[in-house]
């Protein structure tokens, strides 16, 4: 699984990154964005938590 951030959306609140910050990081511009690699099987349900959580729905977890 992977986890997408969709930047046109993404407000810049970090919490994704207070929720998930081994998925989520914040770029030098202030919007979150995903590691480059696979979510390991323990962070699944918490990258999706920190989908769910998003107030302008800009994650994705796939």
């Amino acid at each position: 699984m992977k986890g997408f951030v969709d930047k046109d959306t993404c407000i810049g609140c970090g919490l994704c990154t207070s929720i998930c910050p081994e998925v989520f990081i914040m770029d030098d511009k202030g919007k979150a964005e995903r590691s480059k690699n696979e979510i390991l099987e323990t962070l699944v349900a918490s990258a999706q938590e920190a989908a769910t959580e998003c107030p302008v729905n800009a994650i994705t977890v796939e």
